[in-house]
């Protein structure tokens, strides 16, 4: 459901009035019903009170239109306000014409919203449309040929329509130095593409059989002027009455007289706004005034469009511009943040590493201090232990034996001991004193050398050929 300020727009854009307190006075007074305020605006009914004359929808030929769902039930104070606001609003005024469903179906709309203004044709038209153009079937297009069992795409028949029309009439009128350049495509492509353009769009019907035709399209249509101007202000889409989407446009247009010619522009979902039609042979003095006059009236329209759209691509590639800047700015942010994060989560890892390593290293030392205040206890109690088995020195006497021993630092220790006492005693003398922390050493004479090993610890000092003196050394073991 349109909200009241989407309705305005939609009025605005039908209506070219630019004035939304207007717009909104106007829709205000027709409780707010889109199309009876529309039907009111653009209506040219002759129960109406007289108003302003009706410049721009322009009909050269006896036939004339009135806008297609007014509403004839509509209260009289209501009508009056709404033709007293014609006066005030812009010259070009429109008729709506509601486009055949089977023409829309293969293109989007030109335009969101909707005003329901009605179908595009009588239920005798549609009948006989449904009996000669096979609309009823799976087909959309073609002549009336039978059921083929499979659908057509209405893109591709309508497209090859127009190409086949203006094939044809480049067989016809190609001799021509100057004709209008025809769009080879489907009505509702070239309807989107004078919106895209921001063109008017000049519809010629062509009924081949008809007697004006021919002079119609050598001296007007192909005429210089007339062909320059149409191909310079418009989008030029032409189609035989014979064809599908021909036949269905000249019901939806009520063209009654031939050759017939239109101005065009997309108004509303389904729908196109009728400024202009020409019906009758007309010459060229007739038919340029026409179109000069129609362009002149929807220029300030067609303008405005421009301008909007050219606001809306600046303001878009303004968002886009924006949205880059915000994307780098955010992903240059992102990516300081991971840097910090990464830099932080390596400061603490390196943090982490040390403090392990301070770890390791403080429960190294401790346990290397432990173990050596464990050695140190062990050796102390072994040289107690060592000492306590020597036993008191003996005095001197002849079954004394008094021996010297040098230590690897220098130092001196000299002791007596029995005849009788074992190499043993001497690995027990040294191992008493606190000048050795080696425990694999051997006791050496010089002259002659002599090694005191394990092999001799039982022998006495007497048999150890010791007695009664002996100066030995320690001789650490590799």
């Amino acid at each position: 459901m349109v909200d009241t300020r989407e309705k305005v727009a939609y009025f605005q854009a039908i209506t070219g009035v630019e004035d939304s307190d207007l717009c909104t006075e106007i829709l205000a007074a027709h409780g707010w019903d889109l199309e009876l305020a529309i039907a009111s605006f653009t209506g040219s009914d002759s129960s109406s009170p007289p108003g302003p004359p009706n410049l721009p929808t322009t009909t050269t030929g006896t036939h004339h239109n009135d806008a297609i769902g007014t509403s004839r039930s509509q209260s009289a104070a209501a009508q009056s306000e709404s033709i007293s606001l014609v006066a005030a609003a812009p010259n070009l005024a429109w008729k709506l014409i509601m486009l055949p469903i089977s023409i829309i179906s293969g293109s989007l709309g030109l335009v969101s919203g909707a005003v329901n203004l009605g179908f595009w044709a009588a239920g005798g038209v549609l009948s006989f449309a449904l009996g000669v153009l096979g609309v009823g079937s799976s087909r959309v297009g073609g002549g009336g040929g039978g059921n083929n069992g499979g659908a057509e795409n209405p893109v591709s028949g309508v497209a090859a329509e127009a190409r086949a029309f203006v094939e044809e009439f480049e067989r016809e009128f190609g001799g021509r130095t100057v004709r209008p350049h025809f769009v080879q495509e489907g009505f509702m492509d070239a309807l989107q593409r004078s919106a895209r353009v921001f063109k008017l769009m000049f519809v010629y019907l062509h009924s081949p059989d008809h007697p004006d035709t021919q002079a119609f399209c050598e001296g007007t249509l192909c005429n210089e002027v007339v062909a320059n101007f149409v191909n310079e202000n418009f989008v030029a889409w032409g189609g035989s009455i014979r064809s599908s989407e021909g036949f269905k446009m000249s019901n939806s247009l009520k063209a009654s007289r031939f050759p017939f010619c239109a101005v065009v522009m997309p108004a509303t979902n389904q729908r196109i706004a009728l400024l202009c039609q020409i019906e009758g042979p007309r010459s060229p003095e007739d038919m340029l005034p026409a179109l000069q006059r129609v362009i002149e009236e929807s220029a300030p329209v067609l303008v405005s469009a421009r301008l909007e759209a050219e606001e809306r691509r600046n303001n878009l590639r303004l968002r886009e511009e924006q949205d880059a800047a915000y994307r780098a700015a955010l992903e240059a942010d992102q990516a300081r943040e991971r840097r910090e994060l990464e830099e932080r989560e390596r400061l603490e890892r390196e943090a982490l590493e040390a403090a392990r390593r301070q770890k390791e290293e403080e429960e190294a030392r401790e346990r290397a201090a432990r173990e050596e205040a464990e050695r140190e206890a062990a050796l102390a109690r072994r040289r107690e232990e060592k000492a306590l088995s020597l036993g008191p020195e003996p005095e001197k006497g002849p079954d004394i034996t008094r021996v010297l021993i040098r230590f690897p630092a220098g130092e001196r220790k000299e002791r007596r001991f029995l005849n009788t006492a074992t190499v043993q005693s001497l690995y027990d003398f040294v191992d008493s004193q606190d000048c050795l922390n080696c425990e694999s050493y051997a006791l050496v004479s010089n002259f002659p050398r002599t090694v005191y090993g394990s092999e001799k610890l039982s022998l006495t000092l007497k048999e150890a050929g010791l007695h009664p003196q002996a100066s030995l050394f320690v001789e650490l073991n590799p």
